[in-house]
């Protein structure tokens, strides 16, 4: 679906480009396309859902919505920093464990050249796409093969610290990579709202698994930390 709302600004946007990590190696394209765009539209609903919460204080979250431009490459714009990092969040723990993404955010102004076919340009988007190429170099390397994240902001604009934003990345997308399939799970649920017996009956395990994970894999302190990152503008 092409995008209806005005995306030209002079004012800096949050930008988010994103990929399929080895996308090469699935053997059913269709599959992973049909899986990626249903996870894209649900993080597009739950940013929609909020805004109608929130009507009343003008408040909008969702630029653009997350949509896919090509292959395994999608795009979206978001009004803060903290929406484009809770979209992420919430797309890759949605697709995680079976496909798994890296997503370049961007801050700064954004342009429609073109309406049909749509082409953007801007500072916000090549800060996205620089903060992509920062992410596949870095999990080239041993140390930060777990790297799915990064940000970045235009030159010469004013935004979110950068050093601080990519310090939480690092740890957010180190604790993540290595948790396992059951702890994801509990993850998703404390982040959704869930209390941890919710939890444990979705799963199909007793509570005190559930209170055991979230001590073990310090779920507790990744979401106080999702939801500190969530508020930045």
């Amino acid at each position: 679906m092409v995008p209806k709302k005005e995306m030209t600004s002079p004012v800096a946007v949050a930008t988010v480009i994103g990929d399929v990590v080895g996308s090469r190696g699935f053997a059913d394209r269709q599959d992973l396309h049909g899986r990626l765009a249903g996870r894209l539209e649900e993080v597009n609903d739950l940013l929609r859902a909020e805004e109608r919460r929130a009507d009343g204080d003008g408040r909008t979250l969702l630029v653009a919505p997350l949509w896919i431009t090509a292959g395994d490459e999608y795009q979206g714009v978001f009004a803060t920093v903290g929406a484009a990092l809770r979209a992420t969040r919430w797309l890759r723990l949605a697709l995680l464990p079976e496909v798994d993404v890296r997503q370049g955010i961007g801050w700064g102004p954004v342009e429609v050249l073109d309406e049909d076919p749509r082409i953007q340009d801007g500072p916000g988007w090549w800060a996205a796409r620089a903060a992509v190429v920062e992410v596949e170099q870095d999990a080239a390397r041993a140390g930060h093969r777990r790297r799915r994240t990064a940000y970045r902001v235009a030159e010469g604009c004013d935004g979110p610290d950068q050093a601080a934003v990519n310090a939480a990345l690092v740890l957010r997308d180190e604790m993540v990579g290595g948790l396992s399939d059951r702890s994801l799970g509990v993850l998703r649920g404390l982040l959704s709202g869930r209390t941890q017996r919710e939890i444990a009956e979705k799963e199909d395990v007793s509570p005190s698994a559930v209170s055991q994970r979230v001590r073990h894999d310090g779920l507790a302190a990744l979401v106080a930390s999702e939801r500190l990152m969530g508020e930045i503008h």
